[in-house]
């Protein structure tokens, strides 16, 4: 039964894999068409549909009971998303890497997730000592989480708007018509919409036949392959040299995570921040110090690094490994 499981896991993931390639390219076509520019269709469209599986997946979890399984994957995915980030920004063989001073403008968009995530740990963390309340049948948390990202997307979105008004250089002309461009976008989100149930169920099944947990799992197995579209759509873009593409879709990914916790609040009896356990506090955390060490690398300026040392991809990547490693030893 459990090699079934991996089987339905995998075949799953291939398809949200394939489905997220023809995503970035149509992103980018839209991107150059449009004039939008990279930046803000990397962070607010792009992040926007390779969130679909995340919503998919974990209200999927909760219908299934499984409230640990959905928090861990909305955290775990953006832990793994910076993970994708920071092991892109290692093999670009180029002077303007990603976490460098020249992606500075997407500090900005970088801030807010980090504002969200801790916003999501402090609803998490006081669960237990805090009586749960809910306005609308959504907990207070979510609702703050929901009121913060309304108040800084307006300044991150002219912000970007200001950013994208700058001259593109070395990009080719798109390979398709705006209305081609726009078609094989929304079928590549619908399909990633309704692929991703499937896997959200064979790792359900993986945890309670692995007796790993669903804490572990969530954060882990699900978590990955809800991160499939955010590294397919990194790689694919650091193959064109849109950089902008990558980081929007990272960190804007990262900040829709933490936004998908009021809908799944929305559809779970009772303030659903209260009712998971506060092993996840581990992993939101790390994600807060994994970004703000990616926006360090951005706003540091310096002819060359010492890696492990200053802030650069190498250090982001052991605080994901670091976290990971604590997660698996206190699994629920």
């Amino acid at each position: 039964m459990l090699g079934t499981a991996i089987l339905h896991f995998l075949a799953g993931a291939a398809v949200v894999v394939i489905a997220a390639s023809l995503l970035t390219k149509c992103a980018d076509a839209i991107a150059q068409i449009t004039k939008l520019g990279r930046l803000v269709v990397g962070s607010i469209f792009l992040a926007l549909a390779t969130s679909l599986p995340e919503l998919t997946v974990d209200l999927h979890a909760l219908k299934l009971g499984l409230p640990d399984l959905a928090a861990g994957d909305l955290l775990g995915s953006s832990l793994f998303n910076l993970a994708i980030l920071a092991v892109a920004d290692l093999f670009t063989q180029s002077r303007g890497r990603m976490l460098s001073r020249a992606s500075a403008a997407h500090a900005l968009s970088a801030t807010t997730s980090i504002v969200l995530t801790a916003i999501v740990v402090a609803g998490i963390a006081s669960g237990a000592q805090v009586p749960p309340t809910t306005v609308g049948g959504v907990g207070i948390w979510s609702w703050a989480v929901l009121g913060a990202y309304l108040l800084i997307v307006r300044m991150v979105y002219f912000d970007q708007r200001l950013s994208a008004q700058e001259v593109q250089e070395g990009t080719k002309e798109p390979g398709m018509k705006l209305p081609v461009a726009v078609g094989g976008f929304l079928g590549a989100a619908v399909v990633i919409f309704f692929a991703a149930p499937h896997v959200a169920e064979s790792a359900s099944k993986i945890a309670e036949l692995s007796g790993l947990g669903s804490t572990f799992v969530g954060t882990t197995l699900v978590a990955l392959s809800t991160s499939l579209p955010e590294l397919v759509a990194t790689l694919a873009a650091v193959r064109l040299g849109a950089f902008d593409l990558a980081l929007g879709n990272i960190f804007g990914s990262n900040a829709f995570n933490m936004i998908l916790f009021v809908p799944l609040d929305l559809g779970y009896p009772g303030p659903l921040l209260a009712a998971v356990s506060p092993v996840h506090v581990l992993t939101g955390l790390a994600v807060i110090l994994a970004t703000g060490i990616a926006v360090l690398g951005q706003l540091y300026h310096v002819e060359k690094r010492i890696r492990f040392v200053e802030p650069d991809a190498a250090m982001v990547l052991v605080v994901v490994i670091g976290a990971l490693a604590l997660l698996y030893a206190i699994r629920a």
